[in-house]
């Protein structure tokens, strides 16, 4: 079995890639307002500061940053597959090794992890959060996508209304 290395700073800033098990599912747009309170209730639980989000059909990206002394990003990440799975109905075909550790088939097993360096990476990783859904062909620019945090970003001055759009 791969020994995965995380990046483990507490307090640390970090860039997330979380899909779904099936990549061709739209679930995350679909059920956005129980992936929504899955987010809250992880936050309420163990807190951290959501930067950035992206939410996409089949995958979401975020920047997380943990609070001081903390440094447990992958416990926040079980409780929010966790409660989003259980707002969904059940999957019958499961394999043996997902029904084994109690896994409901609806998300990939593993995250993509990053922690975030400097200015300059984290101001990369808020580009390509929000240029995600014009890169996948969902919006023609990000202020289109309603399921980021872009707006926000727009509204603190950080990206331009038209930042990022396809002419």
């Amino acid at each position: 079995m791969p020994n995965y290395r995380r990046a483990r700073v507490p307090g640390g800033q970090y860039f997330f890639t979380v899909a779904l098990a099936d990549r061709s599912s739209t679930l995350l747009v679909e059920r956005i307002d129980c992936l929504r309170l899955a987010l809250h209730m992880a936050r309420k639980a163990r807190p951290f500061v959501m930067d950035a989000i992206v939410v996409l059909p089949d995958h979401l990206h975020c920047i997380w940053t943990l609070p001081d002394g903390d440094s447990n990003f992958a416990i926040r990440w079980a409780h929010v597959k966790t409660m989003f799975g259980r707002s969904l109905e059940k999957i019958d075909s499961l394999r043996e090794s997902q029904a084994k550790r109690r896994e409901r088939g609806i998300w990939q097993r593993r995250f993509w992890e990053h922690l975030i360096r400097n200015d300059e990476d984290q101001r990369r990783h808020l580009d390509y959060i929000h240029f995600n859904p014009v890169k996948h062909g969902w919006a023609k620019s990000p202020g289109e996508w309603p399921y980021s945090s872009f707006g926000r970003f727009v509204a603190r001055g950080v990206y331009s209304g038209d930042w990022g759009g396809v002419v």
